[in-house]
């Protein structure tokens, strides 16, 4: 691994001001590495983070990959990491034509990094770094405690899914909706409401001495004030920081953080260090939490980019046929399963269009007339703004929730693909299920990213009690044993997990049922209880 030539940074260098001029925004200051497949296989299972902690599933996800390469040799065109500064590995092998259409896609890939609310979290420092000292951390641990820190990690890692995304996301929200009240707002809106220790007329009464209240000296008003209220009242704040503690917790949904918390295990004296390694297995899960959550509106804008940029190069001549094949192949639409690229570079072109004829406003959407719509355009030009906005608040979710519409899926004859067994060939089908947008939508929202919603309670008895509220799709059965046993060891009491599963032998003697067409079987499921105590787990059905 090198860093590219002067000749190859040049053209880079050249793509970042035509891209500036375009409207993207992000840091000149980048890196680009060319590298081998080898090496591509070696970053791989660290997510391309070079100093990202080591452990032993790496080495085999290489070792994987090196098998799967000897079989269906492919090379990747590029990859890049979200760090600062931002960093982008390159095949060795690719040419000059080929490095333009690529290093449009890698800066598109960047703007969307700097600019995406739902990066905000990583904006402020270097991971690439930070992850560094962490490594240094988890290798000086090893040597101090030896496998037992691979244990943690690989228990903690069970469970990085749970860990609470929005509510490290909201700590960077300037946003009053998202703070715990201080002091004033928990006098006034909780502590005074108490009815049956204060009345209405004492609430206005403490309404007008705090507006009579004037600063003095070094204090501000809100501290005098404060002050004659714990002379008042001496569990003033006590109380406070109690509801602010319960506050927290109850809006929680961070199980990583809870254990690092509240486990008696970890926090003891002799066991803090494992508080250090749950903490970096935590901060590796937040970062890639965004990217995982963006996947199709990042590379719907980097796919939207690279073509933009690429046609509009003057350094590209006579390179046009070559670059709609490659093209084609990044952005061809799958009619089983589902390409990001694909779906997010043409609802980027879909949403543009739209909003340059005005069609996301009122007058149009109160047009219930198919040629008034059609011919709906007040040339607005405002396009170009908006998909830009887009790109700066919107996530997958609402991405596609907000701009996937029956225009949308017609204009691109869009379907969703049932399955059935037919019988009589011996062979499984594929049929046009529906090509309404409603459904087609429904399809590719049940595709995202949805961890499980698990909430969690210290019962009485000292043991961690967690409620999987279903939602329709069941737990991996073949993960939670083991990831139980891993929480009773950072818990170090006795877990029970409430979740549902499928109900086979229920589906299976239902009437209405045909066992021949299985995957047409409506689902049925039924509540059970997972308790593991002294590594032994036990699964009973709650009738």
């Amino acid at each position: 691994m090198e860093l590219i030539d002067q000749h190859t940074k040049q053209i880079m260098e050249g793509c970042k001001e035509r891209a500036l001029d375009a409207g993207l925004r992000f840091d000149k200051a980048t890196l680009e590495y060319m590298v081998t497949n080898s090496d591509l296989l070696e970053l791989s299972p660290k997510n391309m983070i070079p100093t990202l902690y080591d452990y032993w599933l790496q080495d085999i996800e290489v070792l994987r990959g090196k098998g799967e390469y000897e079989y269906f040799p492919n090379n990747p065109y590029e990859t890049v990491i979200n760090t600062r500064p931002a960093i982008s590995f390159y095949n060795n092998e690719n040419p000059d034509w080929m490095n333009v259409m690529i290093f449009y896609h890698v800066i598109a890939h960047i703007d969307f990094f700097q600019n995406n609310k739902f990066f905000e979290q990583t904006w402020d420092y270097d991971f690439k770094e930070k992850a560094l000292t962490e490594k240094r951390i988890v290798s000086r641990l090893r040597s101090q405690k030896g496998r037992i820190v691979d244990y943690v990690i690989e228990f903690t890692r069970g469970i990085d899914n749970l860990v609470g995304y929005f509510d490290a996301l909201k700590e960077k929200e300037d946003n009053e909706l998202f703070k715990l009240p201080d002091q004033i707002d928990y006098y006034f809106n909780y502590f005074l409401q108490n009815k049956s220790l204060f009345s209405m007329q004492t609430y206005l009464e403490e309404i007008d001495r705090y507006n009579l209240v004037e600063e003095g000296g070094d204090k501000s008003r809100e501290e005098l004030f404060l002050m004659n209220v714990n002379e008042m009242h001496p569990e003033f704040e006590g109380l406070f920081q109690k509801f602010q503690k319960e506050h927290q917790k109850k809006n929680s949904q961070d199980l990583m953080q809870f254990l690092i918390d509240e486990s008696e295990f970890i926090n003891k004296e002799d066991n803090l260090w494992i508080k250090s390694v749950m903490g970096i297995v935590r901060d590796t899960s937040l970062y890639f939490s965004p990217q995982i959550r963006t996947k199709i509106m990042n590379e719907g804008w980097a796919s939207y980019w690279h073509e933009k940029l690429f046609l509009m190069d003057d350094r590209i001549h006579g390179h046009e046929v070559a670059f709609a094949k490659v093209n084609a192949k990044v952005t061809s639409l799958s009619r089983v399963g589902l390409n990001p690229y694909a779906i997010g570079w043409r609802l980027f072109m879909h949403i543009e269009d739209l909003a340059n004829k005005g069609k996301y406003s009122y007058e149009f959407r109160k047009l219930n007339d198919i040629d008034r719509r059609e011919k709906f355009d007040t040339s607005n030009g405002k396009g170009k703004d908006f998909i830009f906005h887009v790109r700066e608040n919107f996530c997958d979710l609402t991405f596609l929730s907000t701009f996937i519409e029956q225009d949308f899926v017609d204009r691109y004859k869009l379907m969703v693909v049932g399955q059935r067994i037919n019988n009589e060939k011996n062979v499984k089908e594929y049929y046009v299920k529906s090509k309404k947008a409603k459904d087609y939508k429904s399809m590719i929202l049940d595709s995202l990213y949805h961890p499980p919603f698990i909430t969690f309670a210290r019962e009485n008895n000292g043991s961690l009690f967690l409620h999987h509220h279903f939602e329709g799709k069941e737990l991996y059965p073949e993960y939670i044993p083991n990831t139980m046993i891993g929480l009773e060891y950072l818990w170090g009491k006795k877990v029970l997990l409430e979740t549902m599963e499928l109900d086979w032998d229920n589906m299976k003697l239902n009437e209405n049922l045909n066992a021949d067409n299985f995957l047409d079987l409506e689902p049925l499921f039924r509540k059970v209880l997972y308790t593991v105590e002294n590594r032994k787990v036990k699964k009973e059905v709650i009738k």
